[in-house]
């Protein structure tokens, strides 16, 4: 079965043997690809749309894996029982959509080794969840495909990472002066810092467009609240030309 690279990457995530929970599996294209190749033992695709429900059940069916694989129809991690999987990825949502689901399937977490997760957007927001809740994230990856860039994350529970959170969102200061916050690891990626490349340059330059986009909007209005915002957002474009800067005369 050929996957998309952010299927693919997600896919090389996941430990071989594992049990495979996929929540808004949307066509099972995952959970199928992770059985056939050995990196789940068996596996359950939720979703709760219609539409692809059917599909799911249709493309385990061809797979012949009707018997490994069980597509369940419902919300989120409601489809789990508790301890029924070691690992858990959800993909193609927003970060604060993933967070909910987490957030309200805390009871279907105990026994989870890995979380491989997949915002479209709110990747911050994400982080923010995963910090505050035990789980430590492991790794980091952005790519791009078909004109849209994308970040996976792999996260731990705190008493099984080798990293703690107190190392991971330390501040760091760069050559040419600037600071990495704590604040800016959980908005652009504790890993990606690290090892910028030439799609995690391209994100942040088009944040930065995005928010002088708005600057300009801001700009045009007398109020004081506008004035307020005005400042705020000059303030983070500032901040984040000056770390991206920064992190250039860093690379290797």
């Amino acid at each position: 079965m050929k996957l998309s690279q952010r299927l693919q990457y997600i896919l090389e995530q996941i430990p071989p043997g594992s049990v495979l929970a996929d929540i808004g599996s949307d066509h099972a294209l995952l959970p199928v690809a992770a059985v056939e190749s050995g990196r789940a033992s068996r596996a359950v695709a939720g979703e709760v749309n219609e539409g692809p429900l059917r599909a799911a059940r249709k493309q385990v069916a061809d797979a012949g894996l009707a018997d490994r694989i069980d597509v369940r129809h419902g919300n989120g991690l409601q489809v789990l029982e508790a301890g029924e999987a070691d690992v858990i990825t959800i993909a193609g949502m927003g970060g604060a959509l993933i967070a909910t689901i987490l957030d309200e399937g805390t009871d279907k977490l105990p026994g989870v080794r890995q979380l491989v997760l997949q915002p479209n957007v709110g990747e911050d927001m994400l982080r923010k969840w995963l910090l505050h809740s035990g789980w430590v994230v492991t790794c980091e990856h952005i790519l791009e495909e078909d004109g849209k860039i994308y970040e996976i994350l792999t996260a731990l529970p705190e008493s099984q990472s080798p990293l703690s959170q107190e190392d991971l969102y330390a501040q760091v200061q760069l050559a040419g002066g600037c600071t990495l916050t704590s604040a800016l690891h959980l908005r652009m990626g504790p890993h990606l810092v690290k090892a910028p490349n030439k799609v995690f340059f391209k994100k942040w330059q088009g944040e930065i467009a995005k928010l002088q986009s708005v600057l300009k909007q801001v700009e045009r209005s007398e109020l004081e609240s506008a004035r307020e915002k005005r400042e705020e957002l000059q303030r983070q474009i500032e901040q984040l030309e000056e770390v991206l800067a920064c992190l250039q005369k860093d690379r290797p």
